[in-house]
């Protein structure tokens, strides 16, 4: 198939049935048809970040994520709270993406929802400025009390969150 484009969506939670996975389905439903929407699934299989393994041969799992993010458009990031900061296997992903520039000048949307998520959204913002990523002003959004937001089966029930959510992905899908 020929697509106009590739979005990878990244999930800051390794929970199968996450609100995080959640909110990306709910996002992949409104991409239109001619682009190629994946949710990324191996984040777990990540290693810690060595800078003695990053070389021209990494770990496997870590040149497959690099060659996905080059072929993608642009990502989205979707990504809970933990003790106040970014979830350490999402932060680990990250490392691992930058003597490759994997995120240089690649439209990045970033959705934080979580039952606070200031803290979390905050720093990855300064993480994402760090590697150059091009995070759109629009194509951001944090979504506190993000349970209180989705029913049982992970549909979003509150309307200003869906709203809020497909206005993100309209401002992120002209960016790519």
């Amino acid at each position: 198939m020929n697509y106009k484009g590739n979005i990878l969506a990244i999930s800051g939670s390794l929970r199968t049935g996450s609100s995080n996975h959640n909110i990306l389905k709910f996002l992949g439903e409104l991409v239109p048809a001619d682009i190629n929407y994946t949710i990324y699934e191996r984040l777990a299989e990540i290693p810690p970040f060595d800078p003695g393994l990053d070389h021209e041969h990494p770990p496997e799992s870590v040149s497959e994520l690099r060659s996905l993010m080059k072929d993608a458009s642009g990502i989205i990031i979707c990504t809970p709270e933990y003790a106040f900061g970014v979830p350490g296997q999402l932060k680990n992903m990250l490392d691992w993406t930058v003597s490759k520039g994997s995120l240089v000048d690649k439209p990045v949307a970033l959705v934080t929802a979580s039952s606070v998520g200031s803290h979390a959204h905050a720093a990855l913002l300064l993480t994402l400025g760090a590697l150059s990523a091009k995070v759109t002003e629009g194509a951001t959004l944090l979504v506190p009390f993000i349970r209180s937001k989705i029913d049982v089966h992970g549909d979003i029930t509150d309307e200003q969150t869906a709203k809020a959510l497909r206005d993100v992905m309209k401002v992120f899908l002209k960016e790519i």
